[in-house]
């Protein structure tokens, strides 16, 4: 006779969290836990400027230290990376793109604070960082642009100068008649808000520990990445065609983290070279990234700039509003970099009765760390332009209280 099994009722009941006991106990493993035979240690040379030609690197006092494997730079990787730094433009059109490739190592130029020049490879964590500080980079600084309004001035800086602009693309989005809307209002009230650059902190730096298994000839192998990653498929997905592997020769693993909030939600330039020295020196390759590196290198979010313009009739009504966003990029963009203003323009209305909305995207290239999702990746932004928007109509109608200092007009 069969014997039925009680299928155990999910939900509507309490489910302790599985992960929980490790975690309070001490034996969660993160990336900086994990140590491998023959495993190697990975520093990266960063800019001190944050505009400058490269001029020449010189690193032979970095290779005479004990321990020292190899000082890479972008000439010694050429061909080794099929394609640029991946990042995404594809989720809607945009127009007017300057699209600039970007290796995972600065050329010719390095455009911000922490930019990557080169990396060191060695037997010893402390030691690499040591051969790394004497690391000799000859620089020409450049003025750097740093506001993205500025950025657009003629004459400003060039980031490319091929491209004759520091835009890095436009969007714009239409819904209703916004024309209509401003002549049939009692009043048009404007505003200037400035949704400033912020620096994530998650409790643990990011870090990469790569090893490469070649098969008998030598020519192809699997790649395997230890990574503090929110995407485990999407890095997946972007460092197989970047390093011409196919994609079931690659995995990634994510070991406990120590919080993300979007920031690590990178193909970093870091992660990459892991992987490629990985590689060349045919042994595992840890980089584990100091609280320096992190605020300087790490994607940054916000960084935005809204002039917005609301037509209001005295009744209280909003008729459309008018939003033009400049968007700081920064010096490049960084795998999800140019979504972050489109996020903000899907969001304008909110939770109001606005049937007409004008948007206007500029995202602008500037001498920073490149802006990528954090917290609400671009939504954050769009409540906080609309609710100072609709503070400034209720005060026009005469209401009064304390409003945020944030707000400038």
């Amino acid at each position: 006779m069969a014997t039925s099994v009680k299928t155990p009722r999910m939900l509507g009941q309490p489910i302790k969290r599985r992960e929980d006991p490790r975690l309070i106990t001490g034996a969660g493993q993160f990336l900086d836990d994990i140590s491998m035979p023959g495993m190697l240690h990975m520093a990266v040379v960063r800019s001190p400027y944050g505009h400058a030609r490269i001029n020449s690197i010189d690193a032979s006092a970095a290779l005479a230290l004990p321990g020292i494997l190899a000082v890479v730079t972008a000439k010694d990787i050429e061909g080794e990376t099929t394609d640029h730094l991946p990042y995404e433009f594809g989720w809607q059109p945009f127009e007017n793109v300057n699209d600039f490739p970007r290796g995972p190592l600065a050329t010719d130029k390095v455009r911000y604070v922490g930019d990557p020049v080169a990396v060191v490879v060695g037997e010893d964590r402390y030691g690499v960082r040591d051969a790394a500080a004497l690391v000799e980079v000859d620089y020409d600084p450049l003025p750097a642009v740093i506001d993205p309004e500025k950025a657009l001035d003629p004459g400003a800086t060039l980031l490319f100068e091929d491209s004759g602009t520091n835009l890095g693309h436009t969007q714009s989005r239409l819904a209703g008649d916004v024309e209509a809307a401003f002549k049939a209002a009692d009043k048009v009230v404007k505003i200037k808000v400035v949704n400033q650059r912020v620096i994530p902190a998650p409790m643990e730096t990011r870090g990469t520990i790569a090893i490469w298994r070649a098969d008998g000839a030598g020519e192809t192998g699997e790649l395997t990445v230890y990574e503090t990653t929110q995407g485990v498929h999407g890095l997946r997905r972007c460092l197989a065609p970047l390093l011409g592997y196919p994609e079931n020769k690659v995995r990634v693993i994510v070991p406990d983290m120590g919080g993300g909030f979007g920031n690590r939600t990178d193909c970093a330039p870091e992660t990459v070279m892991t992987c490629i020295m990985a590689k060349r020196l045919n042994r595992p390759v840890k980089y584990q990234e100091t609280r320096t590196e992190s605020n300087q290198a790490a994607m940054h979010g916000r960084g935005q700039i809204d002039i917005v313009e609301a037509a209001v009739k005295n009744d209280g009504t909003v008729l459309g509003i008018k939003v033009t966003a400049i968007c700081d990029i920064g010096a490049y963009n960084q795998f999800l970099s140019p979504i972050m203003g489109m996020l903000t323009g899907i969001m304008l209305a909110g939770n109001y009765d606005i049937p007409n909305v004008q948007y206007e995207l500029k995202g602008v290239y500037t001498n920073k760390t490149p802006v990528g999702a954090y917290r609400g990746a671009g939504r954050p932004e769009a409540t906080y332009l609309l609710e100072m928007m609709m503070d400034e109509v209720a005060t026009s109608w005469g209401w009064t209280w304390p409003r945020s200092a944030a707000r400038t007009s």
